[in-house]
């Protein structure tokens, strides 16, 4: 293969590339438990809060907190019912957590000091598959925080593409 052949073929595994990328940033949101305030406290109603948010695979979620007022525990369902930390699944305590949501399920998190997850210091966070856009989802529209992200990707992933192209067309001039 010679060198002219080459020039395209790097150039469209560059767009390839670019396209991955905004594809994945388009997708990914990184929440913070008790925003608006952005704080895991005692005062915020965790089961009001996750009424309002979906999250999916990739997502991730960040606890703000004082670690001398609090932690953050993972723990079974059993461990959530019964407000215990005992078998826990993890521990966070650096009071700036972000948490990972990798897969489709259930995670569960509270406050492992005394008293704090009876007072409400608890979270159960379901994690779902992200639907493919269709029709109808595309009639109804991107709501307002997938759109900004969509919008951020879509921006640097063309800039991201134009220069690359703008590098190809440079390149493609040199070996002709």
């Amino acid at each position: 293969m010679g060198t002219r052949a080459l020039v395209p073929a790097a150039a469209m595994a560059a767009l390839v590339a670019v396209s991955a990328v905004m594809e994945a940033a388009a997708a990914a949101t990184t929440y913070t438990v008790g925003a608006p305030d952005g704080l895991w406290d005692m005062q915020t109603d965790y089961a009001q809060w996750v009424k309002t948010r979906t999250f999916h695979p990739g997502d991730k979620i960040m606890f703000t907190y004082s670690p001398e007022l609090h932690d953050v525990v993972e723990v079974t369902k059993a461990g959530y019912d019964a407000c215990s930390s005992a078998n826990n699944i993890s521990a966070f305590r650096s009071g700036n957590d972000v948490v990972a949501l990798a897969d489709v399920g259930t995670r569960y998190f509270l406050c492992g000091l005394t008293g704090h997850c009876d007072s409400g210091m608890k979270i159960r966070i379901d994690v779902v598959a992200a639907a493919a856009p269709g029709p109808a989802a595309a009639a109804a529209g991107p709501s307002s925080s997938s759109a900004s992200r969509a919008a951020a990707a879509s921006s640097a992933g063309i800039a991201a593409a134009c220069l690359l192209l703008q590098h190809a067309v440079v390149i493609a001039r040199l070996l002709w």
